[in-house]
């Protein structure tokens, strides 16, 4: 279990679209501050659901080849093929003249933007199919040791985990955060296409090649 919410983690927090808000809100007046509570709604919707899930599973994690555990594995597979079809869809659109996009509303009230907006933002920015994914993960966990606990608290900082290294030197570096906050958001605009092909071929494989070996298995 480990391994898989690391990898779902790291799909999560490389997720482009997502970066790219957390980048225009953490570049704006007040930034920091503003990030942080862009990274404490992230967070707070992350636990919700991982502690949601917990509860909904009442601690006792389905057994193998029974219909919950299947249909757990089912999900898995379907957001794996879900994935693998937003990768060949992203393939066959790289290169191709890409209509002008207005700016969202969101976008022009940024340095006027209070931090409780912010947070209320965070959850929206997420990458949910992803989540879903690390949620089916976690219905197969029992939370009956340390280890446990601390794989899903793991789970929640990995998927945060740019989102944190981001903040961090934008607070201790504010002289130069601005400079290199506009190289990383100009490198993620011109390479969107390839992360979002590679994460989800990766995950979408995994996620495909696993579940279907368990439930052959």
């Amino acid at each position: 279990m480990i391994l898989e919410l690391v990898i779902i983690g790291l799909a999560i927090t490389l997720e482009p679209i997502p970066l790219t808000a957390f980048l225009l809100i953490l570049m704006s007046r007040g930034g920091v501050r503003k990030g942080a509570a862009f990274i404490f709604g992230w967070l707070l919707s992350l636990a919700v659901v991982v502690a949601g899930t917990v509860l909904v599973t009442g601690n006792k994690p389905p057994k193998p080849n029974t219909a919950p555990s299947l249909a757990a594995l089912a999900v898995k597979i379907t957001i794996g093929v879900a994935l693998l079809v937003i990768a060949e869809r992203q393939r066959r659109r790289m290169g191709r003249p890409k209509k002008p996009k207005k700016t969202p509303k969101w976008q022009t009230g940024l340095d006027d933007m209070s931090p409780w907006f912010v947070i209320a933002i965070a959850p929206l920015t997420q990458p949910w199919g992803l989540v879903a994914a690390g949620v089916a993960e976690i219905t197969a966990a029992k939370l009956t040791s340390v280890e446990s606990y601390i794989t899903l608290f793991v789970f929640c900082i990995v998927s945060t985990a740019v989102y944190l290294v981001l903040e961090i030197y934008a607070g201790f570096r504010p002289d130069r955060a601005q400079a290199f906050l506009n190289q990383v958001r100009t490198w993620i605009e011109t390479h969107t296409d390839q992360v979002i092909i590679i994460v989800s071929l990766v995950l979408g494989l995994w996620l495909v090649g696993k579940s279907a070996y368990l439930i052959a298995s």
